[in-house]
């Protein structure tokens, strides 16, 4: 039946940035099909999704890192094999920016924002893909942007970051989609999240985004848990190296 190809039971997901926003609402889709959870945060308290995780008759594990720092993401992976045995799925949506004009970042400013955003997210790829790459098997969701696709504003550092994670989604899924490990990434358009708000706050800015998005509102985090699940579960089996964009028509216009 189509439906069991949905199902995550028996799986375990390390979900990053899963404290809020986005990344609440993915970690929360995987435990609702079934995936047994690492939950990753910097600081933010993770207890209101580790709840939500309890009442559906999991425990997750909670780890705090700063995933900025390489010995820290090695801890995360080992951390999560060592309790549950195996990785089945790394959806890696932790993420930062910041909005200036480019002439104005820092060159420190410029590498924090790639230290987590890029390189974090290629070293999370290759620890978890080598544990996948033995088992035989697993999922890989990099959170990237419509920045991916389009050059944004006053977010040149972000853009450049999440341009290269789209190409590192393709790069990945070429070397391993035959080695049974299948590479995509999500790429949701303008949602309602804490790293959005000041953006939907732009009294100029607002109105723009609204009259470029086909559906005509904002999305919720909610909205991408369909995705997600579908990315993490047997029924995307044959797709590799694939952008979602979940944004409400905005590519399309």
């Amino acid at each position: 039946m189509i439906l069991e190809d949905f199902s995550l039971e028996g799986k375990t997901a390390l979900v990053t940035g899963a404290a809020t926003g986005l990344g609440k609402a993915l970690a929360s889709g995987l435990a609702e099909a079934g995936a047994t959870l690492t939950l990753v945060t910097r600081k933010s308290p993770l207890e209101n999704i580790a709840s939500e995780i309890r009442s559906l008759g999991t425990t997750p594990l909670c780890l705090t890192a700063d995933l900025s720092i390489a010995s820290e993401r090695e801890r995360v992976v080992l951390e999560t094999t060592e309790q549950f045995g195996r990785i089945d799925i790394l959806v890696n949506n932790a993420g930062i920016t910041l909005r200036r004009p480019a002439e104005e970042f820092s060159m420190d400013e410029w590498s924090q924002i790639l230290e987590l955003n890029l390189n974090a997210v290629f070293h999370l790829c290759q620890l978890a893909g080598k544990q996948m790459l033995k088992q035989g098997s697993g999922k890989i969701i990099n959170i990237a942007s419509l920045t991916s696709f389009l050059g944004g504003i006053l977010v040149a550092p972000y853009a450049a970051s999440k341009g290269a994670v789209g190409q590192l989604t393709k790069a990945l899924a070429s070397e391993w989609a035959a080695r049974g490990v299948n590479v995509n990434a999500i790429v949701p358009g303008y949602f309602h999240t804490p790293m959005g708000e000041p953006l939907y706050n732009d009294p100029l800015r607002m109105p723009q985004i609204l009259q470029r998005i086909p559906a005509g509102d904002i999305g919720v985090p909610d909205q991408l848990k369909g995705a997600v699940v579908f990315l993490a579960s047997k029924a995307s089996d044959y797709v590799h190296g694939h952008l979602l964009a979940v944004d409400g028509g905005w590519l399309a216009r």
